[in-house]
């Protein structure tokens, strides 16, 4: 059961921060909230929420702080003035940034006394305070966990773990999976639509396959954790001729060849390390390895 009693903040009122806000409201908790632009705070205020002056009485007001603002210089700007007092309070940072930023932002924010987690928000406004909206966090685990159930207002949280920087490193590992599902549909598409075939035709094929690979992750997980790769299913040999199908179709359809090539080329270099007879994932030595670009 979330507590509804639990005083909260929330400071930036972009459209991430405003529905931040909003969920809180919906969910019951006294919800205090501070923008630079104080206007963006109207309709909250309308619905209850109490507009603080300034960041200093925002942070005094909630025994839990959301600080969602552009990055992390601005939360430095904002809770790095000499009026600001961050000690005891708890501060959960939801701005964008790395994972280097956020263990540096964790050690500036502790020696000032305050509890810290930092976190990324997997999901769009109109889905917070839904399940749909994964809130990921990370930092120690009791302060986590004493703020856990007024934290479920905003929809699926998750702590990943002590380092504060894992947060952000999910966050990019999510986008990276993205934006591959994303480029992989787009070659395909401009492939068929050389052949006339349009983009809504060819959609639930492409979401057919991607969710039958999806399905091998956790076996081949399985080999990368540990360091087996033995062709159950394909020999990366066997897979690089597809490979090779991919550049000559897209060459011969007269669109762009950079992507299949990109991949055939981490292929070859796994080939020639001796890694022929092997399953797919163990181009994760590929992935790995700095410097092939």
């Amino acid at each position: 059961m979330n507590r509804t009693d639990t005083p909260v903040t929330v400071i930036g009122l972009g459209l991430m921060g405003q529905a931040l806000a909003g969920a809180f409201l919906r969910a019951g908790h006294p919800t205090t909230v501070w923008n630079r632009t104080a206007s963006k705070a109207d309709h909250l205020v309308a619905e209850g929420a109490r507009l603080a002056p300034t960041v200093g009485d925002a942070l005094k007001a909630g025994s839990l702080t959301i600080v969602c603002v552009t990055d992390y210089q601005a939360m430095y700007e904002l809770l790095g003035a000499n009026e600001v007092q961050l000690a005891d309070t708890t501060l959960i940072n939801l701005s964008s940034g790395d994972s280097a930023q956020a263990r540096d932002a964790a050690r500036w924010a502790e020696e000032r006394g305050a509890h810290y987690l930092d976190g990324a928000v997997m999901a769009i406004p109109p889905t917070i305070g839904t399940a749909e909206a994964v809130i990921l966090h990370s930092g120690p685990r009791p302060v986590f966990e004493a703020h856990e159930s007024t934290l479920g207002a905003l929809g699926t949280v998750t702590h990943l773990g002590a380092d504060h920087g894992l947060a952000s490193l999910y966050d990019v590992a999510g986008l990276t999976m993205m934006w591959s599902v994303l480029n992989a549909w787009l070659q395909g598409t401009a492939l068929l639509g050389m052949a006339g075939v349009d983009a809504a035709t060819y959609a639930p094929f492409a979401r057919q396959i991607a969710a039958g690979v999806a399905e091998w992750l956790p076996g081949y997980a399985q080999q990368i954790d540990s360091g087996s790769f033995p062709a159950e299913v394909s020999a990366l040999e066997t897979e690089v001729r597809t490979m090779e199908h991919m550049i000559e179709e897209s060459e011969a359809a007269g669109i762009n060849a950079e992507l299949p090539k990109l991949i055939k080329a981490m292929a070859d270099r796994a080939i020639a390390a001796g890694h022929g007879g092997e399953q797919y994932p163990v181009l994760i030595e590929e992935f790995g390895t700095p410097g092939n670009g």
